[in-house]
């Protein structure tokens, strides 16, 4: 089959002026790409560079059998929806979530309202637009605070003064969020003591969890440390430390509260979970993404070396289980 393949790539950010310098932090490398088409290869169909949905020519759709979707988007909530919906217009079955859940997965506090109904915990949040009346009462609970936009992804507005312990601090994170991303800043309790790790759920019938991935975090916050390396961010060397303990019993927890979160989603084929964990033991969800990076160092490649598998290989079975979930066998030409 011909399977194309729409993203945005670093270059691909439409940048406006006044941005923060992480706003182009969830478009993916040139690695990314060659890393898919490596997969794609290696399952004996043909890859096809598509682009990204913000200029794409729709008649290219026309010549495809199936899609793998990494794009993005820009400047709105529902901008990871907009590969799925033009694919779906033109009757082109897709890898990955469609994007109902992509549009709902990036608000963070409509995310973190449905998993807590599924059963998931969640740390107590609040959603503030306006740091200048900002008192007491509009707080989720005691300090410290973790203050961060409403809908974004890979970790772009954080950093380690995201952290606040007092109602000044609050407020500047708040006017920081609201003046350079133009949202509103989910507030939460922070959790701390356990450690914070991540949890892959790939496939769909049934999906199933992959090995939790403990991540190291900062010394002085306790702030993943992937969060404040990430692109964009301030150049600093940081001191860090891997906090908490995966054992067993934690693995499988994460796991049974990342199946939740997916389900509850309805995620598709792939999406990765993100926890941290107390000083109890106990586990509470951060965010979901079901349009993850697969990139050659990210989680999914950390995976695919801790299982002993070759990267092109590891991806080729996931896409292949996607592929065939997108494009059921019977579909498919001789």
């Amino acid at each position: 089959m011909r399977v194309g393949i729409l993203y945005d790539l670093f270059d691909d950010y439409p940048w406006r002026p006044g941005e923060p310098p992480d706003a182009d932090a969830e478009n993916e490398p040139e690695a990314t790409l060659l890393a898919l088409e490596a997969a794609i290869g290696r399952l004996g169909h043909e890859p096809v560079r598509l682009g990204t949905p913000a200029r794409l020519d729709r008649d290219r759709l026309g010549s495809i059998d199936v899609a793998v979707n990494i794009a993005e988007g820009a400047h709105s909530r529902n901008r990871e929806g907009w590969a799925p919906t033009l694919l779906e217009m033109a009757g082109v079955p897709f890898v990955g979530s469609d994007a109902l859940t992509l549009s709902v997965s990036l608000d963070k506090a409509w995310t973190k309202d449905l998993v807590a109904a599924a059963g998931v915990p969640t740390p107590a949040f609040r959603t503030i637009g306006d740091a200048s009346s900002l008192g007491p009462e509009d707080l989720p609970g005691p300090f410290p605070l973790f203050v961060k936009p409403r809908y974004e992804g890979s970790a772009k507005g954080i950093g380690p003064n995201s952290l606040v312990r007092d109602l000044p601090a609050l407020r500047a994170e708040v006017d920081r969020i609201t003046r350079d991303y133009g949202q509103d800043a989910l507030v939460e309790t922070y959790v701390t003591g356990g450690g914070e790790y991540t949890v892959a759920v790939v496939g769909s019938d049934p999906p199933r969890p992959l090995p939790a991935i403990q991540r190291a975090v900062e010394v002085d916050t306790g702030i993943g440390l992937h969060a404040l390396e990430r692109r964009g961010a301030p150049r600093r060397e940081w001191s860090y430390r891997i906090e908490g303990r995966l054992d067993s019993g934690l693995e499988a927890d994460l796991q049974r509260l990342a199946l939740l979160a997916f389900r509850k989603l309805e995620c598709r084929d792939f999406a990765r979970i993100d926890f941290r964990v107390d000083g109890n033991g106990r586990p509470w969800f951060l965010e979901i993404n079901p349009l993850p990076t697969f990139a050659p160092d990210g989680t999914f490649a950390v995976i695919a070396e801790l299982l002993g598998l070759p990267y092109d290989a590891f991806l080729a079975d996931l896409l292949g289980e996607a592929i065939g979930r997108a494009v059921p066998v019977a579909e498919v030409s001789p």
